[in-house]
């Protein structure tokens, strides 16, 4: 059901880095959730005011508030797909991620609402009419929602969009939501007890957590989330399959909405090859990865000393002492500028992030321990973070 729709909404559905291809998912996303959210908004408020169920009527404003966000997601990846400007040249993409965030905050509010409702129905409870179309309409709610669920989720698995994800994990919740109200309109029913404001805030309760974890992934590309770690090894690979490149670091990715990525790196070539050579290699590289990667790359070259013999070995001797610190140390852009009192020995330090000493008591370990080797020696050192 779910490639029908694609193959018959969404033609060159394969380009999901095109923002116009991506708008299409959108639209084909935010349409279904408006019509599949009013249809049971519609009958859950029917079934609420038949039976006088608070915890119904809470879950039929929920959808209600689903068919809103849909709203918000159509129109957020219809304004993510327009193209650059003078205003904005790296494109409109990140409003894909607002709308995402906007979602999540009308799921809170709705969620304090039918919280602040449910414990007003709580202090003053009132009986519940059971009967079988209100029982139907939540079992078929049930459905639809489960199958919208997995609808949102496999667009969002397919275009890596954090908006349609925060919508199908909404409708889960929602899904898990209408369970519980349907198991407690049962429950009260057979026992007596009068356990529907109770239900209902329950439903608040799923909601609010909904609001909340959709909220902190939206987030997250906002702030500037590290790359996926797949995402960094395929740069890496495709970087290292050239033999003239000897190694990378440095690699920034900035994210400007899905398919609006710059990177950039550095890599390490022999310094003893033709210059002209080895910045073809680099164009070819930063060609591949932006054909690749649908993305704009920028390569730096840092020239290493691969034929000198003191480099190497001295090059190894710094190695093994940074890694005597900590197994997870590496060093890179390694020189050597020799004088007639010491010898700068020049190079970067990669630490991970939150590392046990902080930079400067990093620099002045690894600078003493140097000393230790030679007296001559003096470290210049930078950290570098993972």
């Amino acid at each position: 059901m779910v490639n029908f729709l694609i193959r018959l909404f969404i033609p060159d559905s394969q380009k999901i880095n095109d923002p116009v291809v991506r708008g299409r998912y959108g639209i084909l996303a935010g349409g279904m959730g408006i019509l599949l959210n009013l249809c049971l908004f519609c009958s859950k408020f029917f079934a609420g005011f038949f039976t006088g169920s608070i915890a119904i009527t809470a879950d039929a404003f929920n959808n209600l508030s689903d068919a809103g966000s849909s709203v918000v997601t159509l129109a957020g990846f219809k304004m993510a797909s327009m193209p650059a400007d003078r205003e904005h040249p790296f494109g409109h993409g990140r409003l894909e991620y607002l709308s995402g965030l906007a979602i999540s905050a009308a799921i809170l509010l709705v969620g304090l609402e039918l919280g602040k409702s449910s414990v007003e129905k709580i202090i003053h409870p009132e009986a519940v009419r059971m009967g079988i179309l209100p029982m139907v309409i939540l079992i078929c709610s049930i459905l639809v929602k489960l199958w919208m669920a997995y609808f949102n989720r496999s667009l969002g698995k397919r275009i890596s969009s954090s908006a349609m994800m925060a919508t199908a994990a909404d409708s889960l919740t929602d899904a898990a939501a209408t369970s519980a109200v349907l198991v407690g309109m049962a429950v009260g029913h057979l026992s007596g007890r009068l356990i529907d404001g109770y239900i209902g805030l329950l439903v608040a309760a799923f909601i609010l957590y909904s609001g909340f974890t959709t909220a902190r992934d939206s987030l997250s590309p906002l702030l500037g989330q590290a790359p996926d770690k797949e995402f960094v090894a395929s740069i890496q690979q495709a970087a290292m399959a050239h033999p003239e490149i000897l190694g990378i670091h440095d690699l920034i990715v900035h994210d400007y909405g899905p398919g609006r990525r710059i990177i950039s790196f550095h890599a390490e070539v022999p310094s003893n090859r033709d210059i002209l050579e080895t910045h073809d290699v680099i164009d070819h590289l930063e060609m591949e990865l932006r054909e690749r990667f649908q993305c704009d790359v920028t390569v730096h070259m840092d020239p290493i000393v691969i034929d000198n013999a003191v480099i190497n070995a001295l090059r190894s001797q710094v190695t093994k002492v940074v890694k005597g610190i900590d197994p997870h140390l590496t060093i890179h852009d390694f020189r050597m500028v020799d004088g007639p009192t010491h010898a700068n020995l020049i190079f970067d330090v990669m630490a991970p992030y939150q590392f046990r000493m902080s930079d400067s008591e990093l620099i002045e370990t690894v600078q003493q321990k140097i000393k230790a080797l030679d007296p001559r020696y003096f470290a210049v050192v930078q950290i570098d973070k993972e």
